[in-house]
């Protein structure tokens, strides 16, 4: 009995993925609850599991094709599909029926392969064992192209000698997520009349608050108190503040939020996501922490969902943590502002007349400039450089 494989539905508003990469080849057992197969939307990756046990005999659709909801991607066989081949003293060899392809790809005697299988039976693994050990080897390509039911690519064109050789190319394919990111921030550049303003906060004592309380807030809470954490109240108190920089624009009107939904930017292994810290006005510094962590994590194992990523009112990013001494970030469209953290640096600063050291951070915020004016995200960052400078403020504004 065959067991379809097919694209579950991915999502609100999301028709279609590309297949990532499969864990499994042709021929290969899998077990119910098995994940098969990975496959890329425009915004979380999608595991696609097995729904019965047996036997992955088909893969109709190879990396990187592209898929629609409803679509089948492969079959499982209950049993086994095998083959056999009569041999000249009037018995039978059996073979996997991927086993039997890469034999005749490669012009190999099936019937000279001992069979390491149940009964006796040839598999994929006997076949290249048998290669490797004969006067002409596999080619590695060509074993993984059948392996996976694609087609054997041609011969890659050798490399002059000398310079030549040293001019090395790779073609990497963009995986959707990376497609998407890409054509977001054109368009976010496209649509918006976007303008970058910058302030400096003196950390001193949010390190000095951090350094005090760390290891109490740690043993209560079971999280670190970190620099997050304080930005965010700080930008929920400068949202109250002015609260144009929590809409965004539809058609001709300007829809003014009176809740505080803030993405946080998280850095993948598949490229840049923001998560949303729903209703963060609400949250405690815990609690803010512990669901930065948790965002943070899921994000890095893919198990972000559609939901996790929507809805977003304002956006927060650290390139401080690799390291950034400035930047201009880009909005993160539909919202009207998105504010840049960046490396915390010793400088020396006036202060009372006084030259002095102290742990500096510079800071960006990105605007529309369709409806907010220069005054309002000046006085926006200096709220929030105001608070972080006060952290007891935050108490009362945060």
């Amino acid at each position: 009995m065959a067991v379809e494989i097919k694209v579950p539905t991915l999502g609100e508003s999301i028709v279609e993925a590309t297949v990532g990469a499969w864990h499994k080849h042709e021929g290969d057992p899998v077990t119910a609850g098995e994940v098969l197969v990975e496959l890329e939307t425009d915004k979380v990756t999608v595991e696609v599991t097995a729904t019965g046990s047996g036997v992955l005999s088909r893969i109709l659709k190879p990396d990187g094709a592209t898929v629609t909801i409803g679509e089948l991607l492969g079959v499982i066989m209950e049993k086994v599909e095998e083959s056999a081949t009569p041999l000249h003293d009037g018995t039978r060899v059996t073979a996997t029926p991927v086993a039997r392809r890469l034999a005749e790809t490669h012009g190999v005697d099936i019937t000279a392969i001992p069979g390491s299988g149940p009964g006796g039976r040839v598999t994929k693994d006997d076949v290249i064992r048998h290669g490797a050990s004969s006067p002409t080897p596999l080619q590695t390509e060509k074993v993984q192209a059948v392996t996976a039911g694609t087609p054997a690519p041609a011969p890659a064109p050798q490399p002059a000698s000398g310079t030549d050789a040293e001019r090395r190319e790779e073609r990497i394919r963009m995986t959707r997520r990376r497609q998407t990111i890409a054509a977001r921030l054109v368009e976010a550049q496209r649509t918006a009349a976007m303008l970058t303003t910058f302030n400096e906060i003196d950390m001193s004592a949010v390190i000095d608050l951090r350094k005090r309380h760390r290891e109490s807030f740690r043993e209560r809470y079971g999280v670190g108190l970190g620099f997050m954490s304080f930005f965010t109240k700080a930008v929920i108190g400068a949202l109250k503040a002015f609260p144009l920089l929590n809409a965004e624009i539809r058609g001709d009107e300007i829809i003014v939020k009176y809740y505080y939904d803030i993405g946080i930017a998280v850095s993948t292994d598949e490229g840049l996501v923001v998560p949303v810290l729903r209703n963060a006005d609400r949250l405690s510094f815990a609690e803010i922490e512990r669901s930065i962590e948790e965002l943070a994590r899921r994000a890095r194992d893919s198990k972000l969902t559609i939901a996790d990523l929507q809805g977003g009112t304002f956006t927060i990013t650290n390139g401080g943590i690799f390291g950034s001494l400035m930047s201009t970030p880009i909005l993160n469209a539909p919202q009207v502002g998105i504010l840049g953290m960046h490396k915390i640096q010793e400088r020396p600063v006036a202060l009372n007349g006084q030259v002095v050291i102290r742990p500096m951070m510079y800071v960006a915020l990105s605007y529309d400039h369709r409806i907010i004016d220069g005054r309002e995200a000046v006085s926006f960052l200096v709220r929030v450089k105001e608070l972080v400078e006060d952290p007891e403020r935050l108490l009362l504004e945060g």
